[in-house]
């Protein structure tokens, strides 16, 4: 039996032990437990019984191929047969070797997104505005629901900083490559001699954390409530209604006051707090994965440059993959995809190639 074989065996007992387990009625946590990690194995497991039901139609067709019993039109058929089952073989013989990679837990999850104006001043401030838009396209071709959470308005208009839950299928796999900071260079709109500008924002994703995923003991925060402040009119609360919670153990502090009512606004700090204290853990405890990140697609930091929009040439360039789009318009209006695709395959084919399986 190879290594390979003898990882498969252990899937298939690992996953025989949960349903049986799941099917011993546990208390409502474990259940929860066992469910997930159920979710997590099935599709691999199914992989693997349709890789051992194609090597055992290989087995048989050999036999009959070798077979002196075997007439001649049956084992014309069969070796007719072989090369598409080796084929299959070798196809799913890859999926599972995909399968098997580490897989961040996290993928599933929906996704804070946090932008913010790095230098460049007003033009910084309209660019972070650009790439919020451009995340919101992409959210809407991929049916995600975006919830702003706060935002600060720059002064010739996008944002100082906004930040927004981002939750639908697959959120966190598919941005978390996103981390880093965002450079552009173009002719800014109050620029009157046309000189290019460079200026830069910086973006942060974090997986959006469920209860199960941390526990927040309410003893540890400090309340704070407070007046909204804002530039007038609507956005001026007269009631204290804007909350800023701070995580005392870790000295995590959260503010939200975008919301007239305290209630929505503490729920929105909560969810913030959440995603912050458990990207924290996460990055404390799983070495091995901050290690894969830095490897392969960059290590997701926020003050590493991770991709430069050239206005000018209607070029965008992602440095960490050294691939190059001339559809610069499009990437802005939500048309993330080949980018995305990208940095996933590069990333699953340096695991692959560094894992043993």
């Amino acid at each position: 039996m190879t290594a390979l074989d003898t990882k498969l065996e252990g899937v298939l007992d690992r996953f025989a032990i949960i349903e049986a387990r799941m099917a011993g009625h546990p208390d409502a946590d474990t259940y929860v437990k066992l469910s997930r990690d159920y979710a997590e194995l099935e599709p691999l497991v199914a992989k693997i019984r349709s890789l051992r039901a194609a090597e055992r139609e290989l087995a048989d067709l050999d036999h009959l191929i070798e077979d002196d019993a075997t007439d001649t039109d049956m084992r014309a058929l069969a070796e007719a047969e072989r090369p598409h089952v080796i084929d299959t073989l070798e196809q799913l013989g890859q999926e599972v070797r995909l399968a098997l990679l580490p897989r961040d837990r996290a993928d599933d999850l929906g996704a804070i997104l946090e932008v913010r104006a790095g230098t460049g001043g007003d033009e910084a401030a309209l660019f972070a505005g650009d790439l919020f838009r451009m995340y919101q396209r992409y959210a809407d071709t991929r049916g995600w629901k975006v919830d702003v959470i706060s935002a600060s308005d720059g002064e010739m208009g996008g944002y100082r900083e906004i930040i927004a839950a981002v939750e639908g299928q697959g959120v966190y796999e598919r941005l978390k490559f996103e981390s880093g900071v965002h450079r552009v260079q173009r002719v800014p709109a109050t620029e009157s001699s046309g000189r290019i500008h460079t200026s830069a924002a910086t973006v942060a994703v974090l997986p959006e954390a469920e209860d199960v995923d941390i526990a927040i003991d309410e003893g540890d925060l400090r309340v704070d409530t407070f007046r909204a402040s804002g530039s007038g009119g609507q956005h001026v609360n007269t009631t204290d209604s804007a909350i800023r919670i701070t995580h005392v153990p870790t000295g995590v502090v959260v503010a939200v006051q975008d919301e007239r009512s305290q209630h929505k606004n503490r729920a929105k700090a909560m969810k913030l707090l959440r995603a912050r204290l458990f990207e924290a853990e996460r990055a404390r405890v799983d070495t091995e994965r901050a290690a894969q990140r830095k490897g392969q697609v960059g290590s997701g930091d926020r003050s590493e440059r991770i991709r430069t929009y050239n206005f000018g040439q209607a070029r965008v360039t992602d440095h960490r993959i050294n691939l190059t789009l001339y559809k610069l318009p499009q990437v802005m209006e939500g048309d993330l995809d080949e980018l995305v695709d990208a940095l996933l395959a590069e990333h699953r084919a340096q695991l692959l190639a560094d894992a043993d399986v």
